[in-house]
C-alpha cells in the first residue's frame, strides 16, 4: 500500500515572499506561513511553504506579509550538512495556492480592481 501525502493549510503569510531562480526558466517561491493552532494555549505554528514556476510568480506579484491563504500540497523533507552538523527541514511543497481575504497585498496602492488569480498549474519540485 503507498502511502498518501496530502497538506491542507489555511494560515497568514509571516513574511514576504521570495524568489530564487534554480535554473534556467525554473523559478521557486518561499515563505513562511503562520498557522494557528486549534487549542486552549493558542500559538502558532510556522511552516515554510514553497510555490514553483507560475504559481510561485503569482505569489510574489499579489501576496505579502499578512495575507490570509489556502495552501494545498505535499510535505518534502530535506536534510544538509552545516557547520559539522546535520541539520534538516520539512516544508510544504504547495500545489495549489488559493488568496483568501484579510491582510495586505502587495503594492496595494498601485493596485486598479481585485483581480487575484486563484491558482497556477503547479509544476513538480
Amino acid at each position: 500500500m503507498h502511502g498518501v501525502n496530502v497538506v491542507t493549510l489555511i494560515g497568514n503569510l509571516a513574511t514576504e515572499v521570495e524568489v530564487r531562480e534554480v535554473a534556467p526558466d525554473k523559478r521557486v517561491a518561499s515563505f513562511v506561513l503562520a498557522v494557528d493552532r486549534a487549542s486552549r494555549d493558542g500559538g502558532a505554528d510556522f511552516v515554510t511553504v514553497s510555490a514553483w514556476d507560475r504559481q510561485g510568480e503569482l505569489c510574489a506579484e499579489y501576496l505579502g506579509k499578512g495575507r490570509r491563504v489556502a495552501i494545498d500540497g505535499r510535505l518534502k523533507s530535506r536534510s544538509w550538512e552545516e557547520e559539522g552538523k546535520r541539520r534538516s527541514a520539512v516544508e510544504v511543497v504547495a500545489r495549489r495556492v488559493e488568496f483568501l481575504g484579510g491582510g495586505p497585498r502587495r503594492d496595494e496602492e498601485d493596485a486598479g480592481a481585485d483581480v487575484i488569480p486563484f491558482e497556477a498549474p503547479a509544476a513538480a519540485g
